[in-house]
């Protein structure tokens, strides 16, 4: 029996389509508060659970990886073109701000399962995700490009509380970006992101980004700003940084831009400013990944785990939907109540896990290459 597999676009900056975004419900900022309305400001609604209404057709592991594999242009590559440590750190600048994406209004990806995986390769790019933490969610991605020598961890835990008007997203981890013909390894935390309700309903990445290459103590540092409590104002999807030596403390760039439009960055000592980073030309018309080979795909893979929940979110049969998603959240419930009875701990697949609490979670790959993947990014 053939596995359903359902891929829908990544996010871009173009406004999605109907056929691959959840239909907005009528009054459904109403019914989100309503959703809310036993929910105390201050708590935390990680294990909150919504409605297929309020569901994309996809979860947040698919999410996060499509900000490493789906990209227009192979801005990956270049980290390695530049000719000093300091040109390779503006090219990781940025790469890093192309990872940060439009998110959909109103609508949020599903919860992945414990053990889920996605797995996608784009030419020599090969993408593998697995949720190594249900509750908390913490998620683990791993790419390799055999051709650039270049590694990325990402080690991903979210902590999303009800403010009263929003839901704010804290995204904890350290990232890692390696290029490995250069010996340098850069480590980079991510912005939060923010859900506004009222007054003005919204999505904003907010907060400070920090990326540290550990070998030559060049540090940039980025801020995320959100559009005003009302939505107007010129600081809508607003980012501004400076690069620097952590040794003297000398700036030697400041960045500034939109990250849904241009980024620059400016030199101190000439005044030179030059675009970095143009969205339009990165992620713009980005298409879903296609199956290449549907017989290697695991049944862990997020794509067909979640298949009869977004076949039906797509068509609008929620009645299907609200089916599909019970089963999916019932077979987890067996399959814990079957460890406890054997007295067995989960342990992940592709990854090793630690915490503590000076450095959180920490996900090391297991393997020292990502195998070629049966689903290609285009």
């Amino acid at each position: 029996m053939d596995k359903k597999i359902v891929l829908t676009r990544p996010f871009s900056l173009e406004r999605q389509s109907d056929e691959d975004t959840n239909p907005k419900a009528p009054n459904i900022f109403r019914r989100i508060l309503s959703l809310f309305k036993n929910v105390r400001p201050g708590s935390d609604v990680s294990c909150f659970k919504l409605p297929p209404e309020f569901n994309m057709p996809k979860s947040e592991l698919q999410c996060y990886a499509e900000c490493v594999y789906s990209t227009a242009l192979d801005i990956l590559s270049n980290l390695n073109g530049g000719n000093t440590p300091l040109n390779r750190l503006i090219n990781v600048v940025a790469w890093t701000i192309s990872t940060v994406r439009p998110f959909w209004v109103g609508v949020a990806p599903y919860n992945p399962t414990l053990g889920e995986t996605h797995h996608v390769s784009k030419g020599t790019l090969n993408v593998l995700l697995e949720q190594v933490s249900h509750h908390p969610p913490v998620s683990a991605l791993h790419a390799t490009d055999s051709k650039e020598n270049i590694e990325i961890i990402w080690c991903n835990s979210t902590s999303p509380k009800f403010t009263g008007t929003s839901v704010e997203v804290r995204v904890h981890g350290i990232r890692q970006l390696k290029l490995h013909n250069h010996g340098e390894t850069y480590e980079m935390n991510s912005p939060d992101l923010l859900l506004r309700i009222f007054p003005v309903p919204g999505v904003d990445w907010v907060g400070n980004v920090t990326i540290r290459c550990i070998e030559t103590g060049l540090v940039a540092e980025l801020s995320y700003h959100s559009q005003s409590f009302f939505g107007f104002g010129t600081n809508r999807r607003l980012v501004k940084g400076k690069i620097f030596d952590s040794l003297s403390k000398k700036i030697l760039y400041k960045i500034e831009g939109h990250w849904d439009s241009t980024v620059t960055v400016k030199n101190t000592e000439n005044a030179e400013v030059r675009v970095i980073y143009d969205a339009k030309q990165v992620i713009s018309g980005l298409q879903p990944p296609i199956v290449k080979d549907p017989e290697s795909v695991w049944a862990t893979e997020t794509a067909h785990v979640w298949s009869e929940l977004s076949e039906a979110i797509l068509n609008k049969e929620w009645e299907k939907a609200e089916e599909a998603k019970k089963s999916i959240e019932e077979r987890q419930r067996e399959l814990r109540r079957e460890r406890e009875s054997k007295g067995e701990n989960w342990v992940p697949k592709h990854f090793t896990v630690s915490y503590s609490k000076e450095k959180g979670w920490n996900c090391s790959p297991i393997e020292k290459w990502v195998p070629n993947a049966p689903i290609i990014s285009l």
